[in-house]
């Protein structure tokens, strides 16, 4: 699969969850494996023309960090086109336009989901940028504003005319936000209504078997990730194996877990800081212990570290407690074993195993806020 000129070892995306798809996220999963490309946080195009310093933050990469897309949001066709030339100058490989987000303060500015009710106007702001830019632009959509205004195939068809290189279509409209079902079939409408460039579907992958399923059923040539990398840093490198052999990996054992998660608490140290970092991975820490079997006692504790030893300290209290649970080789005893990802997932009747629809939640953060 290719973005514009850039060919991608998997055609698997990690997509913009906001406040957690940050640097040290993105070189934790690269480091697992199985990611094709990846895309900064959404960004205000106009606070990254003032330097913002949060912005800037945002938009922070590092050496292999890469294919990378900046997501940009806003309405100003200037401003959009600006940030787009900053952006380029970085070194990114591409600029992601946000179309998609229900949240208020993105929409309220009448970028996200708003621009995908006006067509003509979003369609100058594009033509704008891929003038002034040589790195690919691409989109991210909704599939509307709501079941009677779906104009996901419209804008679809514009923005191909426009110059996108790539559309990525999460699957539900602005008025789901993330409740409900996401729909197969209003993606298949997106794949059918361009002629040539790739169309990249989003939403309910929390597992291989899903990411197969989005693909036979809809056509698309590539699938995006983000909840389920959230709750499965594993699921790229699990998912690139299942599409290639048709075998499932094994899920990941508790010392390579505790390792992964080790890594990805030391980079938000070294990109925060100690003190700032520490405190930021408390909402992440919990979702590692999800796939750790009894947690409870971790789960209370890792909410109060303020350092890296606190850290190390609930880390090996948990692990001498939890040792009651498991063999001498330190998996759980089958009693206390976990199924497989699927295990927990609300199945619809006749459809194939590993398939999510309410398993997993938001992330509390910016994304919750509609």
């Amino acid at each position: 699969m290719r973005i514009g000129p850039h060919e991608l070892s998997t055609n698997l995306f990690l997509s913009p969850l906001a406040g957690y798809t940050n640097l040290p996220f993105r070189l934790t999963i690269r480091e697992i494996g199985g990611l094709g490309w990846a895309t900064t946080d959404l960004v205000n195009a106009r606070s990254l023309i003032e330097r913002n310093r949060t912005a800037v933050k945002l938009v922070e990469t590092a050496v292999g960090d890469s294919p990378l897309a900046i997501q940009l949001f806003g309405s100003v066709p200037e401003e959009m086109r600006d940030a787009a030339i900053i952006c380029q100058e970085m070194g990114v490989q591409s600029v992601d336009i946000n179309m998609g987000c229900p949240v208020k303060k993105v929409v309220k500015i009448g970028g996200g989901s708003a621009m995908m009710t006006e067509l003509d106007k979003t369609a100058a702001l594009v033509r704008g940028m891929v003038a002034a830019v040589k790195i690919p632009i691409t989109a991210k959509m909704r599939l509307g504003w709501d079941d009677d205004n779906l104009t996901a195939p419209d804008l679809a068809r514009v923005l191909e005319d426009a110059g996108v290189a790539a559309i990525f279509v999460h699957g539900r409209t602005r008025a789901q936000g993330f409740s409900g079902r996401v729909n197969l079939s209003g993606i298949r409408s997106v794949v059918v209504a361009v002629k040539s460039i790739p169309v990249i579907g989003n939403g309910d992958v929390t597992t291989p078997e899903a990411a197969k399923h989005m693909f036979e059923e809809t056509g698309c040539a590539g699938v995006s990730i983000g909840r389920g990398a959230f709750y499965d840093p594993w699921i790229f490198r699990r998912t690139a194996h299942y599409l290639a052999t048709g075998e499932l990996m094994a899920e990941p054992s508790f010392a390579e877990r505790v390792k992964v998660m080790g890594r990805h608490f030391e980079r938000y140290c070294d990109f925060y800081g100690e003190d700032h970092g520490t405190r930021l991975f408390r909402k992440v820490a919990p979702w590692y212990a999800k796939r750790f079997g009894p947690a409870k006692p971790f789960k209370q504790a890792v909410i109060t570290i303020k350092s890296r030893a606190d850290f190390d300290r609930v880390l090996a209290d948990y692990t001498a407690w939890r040792a009651q649970y498991c063999d001498e080789t330190g998996e759980l005893l089958p009693r206390f074993a976990l199924g497989p990802m699927t295990a927990s997932f609300m199945q619809e009747e006749n459809e194939p195993a590993g398939l999510n629809r309410t398993a997993i939640p938001v992330p509390k953060g910016p994304v919750d806020v509609w």
